[in-house]
């Protein structure tokens, strides 16, 4: 290794390096290369990515990391800072930090850093994304889309502004850019044309620098009916009768991402929020609903949804959504708010719908109260729909070596998407929801209090008229809505 101030390529300090921000990181700039690339002396134990990073913004260079013994790294740091060249910096880590990330807003608010966010984002939109992942790797910044439900690649990030196309996230997202060692979630309000969408920023460290995650909320789309939800006929008008209860509780059930919220949403529509108090909790809050009480989850703040709803409790309301049941408290909160004149749609991460009876329990609802409040329970999924423009027929005869589908539809025409440009040469375009419900009959609710086995409850729900989802799926791929492989993927036998 070159010895800094013997080469015609030695460095100085630069960018309001410091000396205690090189031996606190225990890094050190030694040299640049031929090619204008800058060799930066690594110890076993150094603080890197993020001191890498931060060294090719102060220094406008590729960095190229050299391992060397940490006693080495210290040596080299004391020449470093030993000349003239410390004499600015040395006894000033706190003016030097400040510099440092003065540095770093200034490239980060440049006019190439800036013009590929502001395109990230309108190209999210345009796709109608409901994520954009941005996941620093050892070979740089690997961006993409979620689009239905899957992971897609979306447009690269310009080479050698990976850090600070981050750092402008942070930025406008009111977050530390100077901490890379710990979480941190905000908040951006973008105006694109004439939508007002709110973006929610989530990052987290990894091996190879900071993993950015931005969630696209449409504050200016509204909530579709129920009947935009396609549902089975059966299942659609139980769902209204259930809506307009007066009293008890009615859950929807599914992984994060199925759907769950919509369909919330949709059953609140149905209520008459001038004539009644109409009050949710969510974390996010995806829509903004005329006439209803909304309030936003606030951990650090300390409004979680236990708190919040033991609050708005007193708050005299009707109707009462809670975005999700957590934890034990809030599902007793809950149920509290249904035993007591209140009617309660809430959400629960369960695969099917008899699987949310248990998970009440589990939560310490006592089995008899959970018999007395719950009135029914939806499951949902949400499959990629075939997209329209390249949808062709497939051989059914493939499908029969699958034991899972019905034998009817090894005769019937099936469909896939060839993939196209319309559907970025997926094969599918949009997603459509599939269904099941329960509605507690009184048999059912006296075997739920009796602690009954999932057998019973499930020979109980059939008997009254219950299909899983399983049914609903491969109805809408009769009706060469989906594919099988897209139900095989998504729905649980």
């Amino acid at each position: 290794m070159s010895d800094v101030g013997t080469s015609p390529g030695a460095v100085a300090l630069e960018g309001g390096v410091s000396r205690d921000y090189l031996l606190h990181h225990r890094v050190c700039p030694t040299v640049i290369t031929a090619d204008g690339s800058l060799v930066v002396a690594v110890a076993p134990d150094a603080l890197v990515p993020e001191a890498l990073d931060d060294l090719g913004l102060a220094y406008r260079r590729s960095i190229v990391p050299e391992l060397t013994p940490r006693d080495e790294v210290e040596r080299l740091i004391a020449r470093l800072t030993s000349g003239s060249d410390a004499s600015l910096t040395v006894g000033h880590a706190e003016q030097d930090d400040e510099a440092l990330i003065a540095d770093v807003r200034d490239v980060a608010n440049s006019a190439p850093v800036a013009a590929y966010v502001n395109f990230l984002v309108g190209e999210a939109v345009r796709a109608e994304a409901s994520d954009i992942h941005l996941e620093a790797t050892r070979t740089g910044l690997q961006v993409r889309f979620r689009l239905d439900g899957i992971l897609l690649p979306a447009p690269a990030a310009p080479v050698g502004l990976e850090t600070a196309i981050l750092s402008r996230l942070k930025l406008m997202a009111d977050l530390d850019i100077a901490e890379r060692r710990r979480p941190q979630d905000g908040r951006i309000r973008v105006r694109l044309a004439d939508r007002e969408l709110d973006v929610r920023v989530s990052t987290v460290p990894t091996l190879h620098g900071e993993s950015v995650v931005l969630r696209v909320l449409d504050r200016g789309g509204r909530p579709v009916g129920l009947e935009a939800l396609g549902m089975p006929a059966a299942i659609l008008d139980q769902a209204r009768t259930l809506a307009k209860k007066p009293h008890g509780m009615v859950l929807v059930t599914g992984p994060t991402g199925s759907g769950k919220t919509t369909t919330l949403y949709a059953a609140l529509r149905l209520r008459d929020a001038g004539a009644e108090k109409i009050i949710t909790i969510e974390d996010p809050i995806e829509y903004q609903l005329p006439g209803i009480t909304q309030v936003p989850v606030h951990t650090q703040a300390g409004v979680t949804f236990a708190a919040a709803l033991r609050s708005i409790l007193r708050q005299d309301p009707d109707v009462i959504m809670v975005g999700e049941m957590r934890d034990g408290e809030t599902a007793s909160l809950a149920v509290q708010a249904a035993m007591t004149g209140h009617l309660v749609f809430s959400t629960l991460h369960t695969n099917d719908a008899l699987g949310a009876i248990p998970r009440l329990v589990d939560l310490g609802v006592p089995s008899y109260l959970v018999a007395a409040t719950v009135d029914a329970v939806m499951a949902q999924r949400l499959l990629r729909r075939v997209c329209s423009n390249c949808v062709e027929p497939v051989d059914a005869a493939a499908c029969e070596a699958h034991a899972a589908i019905p034998a009817a539809l090894r005769a019937g025409p099936i469909v896939q998407g060839r993939g196209c440009a319309k559907c970025r040469q997926t094969g599918y375009s949009g997603r459509l929801g599939v269904f099941e419900l329960i509605v507690l009959s009184d048999a059912m609710q006296d075997a739920v209090s009796r602690h009954a086995s999932r057998a019973d409850l499930r020979d109980l729900a059939e008997s009254g008229g219950w299909h899983p989802l399983w049914d609903d799926a491969w109805a809408e791929v009769a009706a060469g809505l989906t594919t099988v492989e897209e139900v095989l993927r998504v729905v649980s036998a």
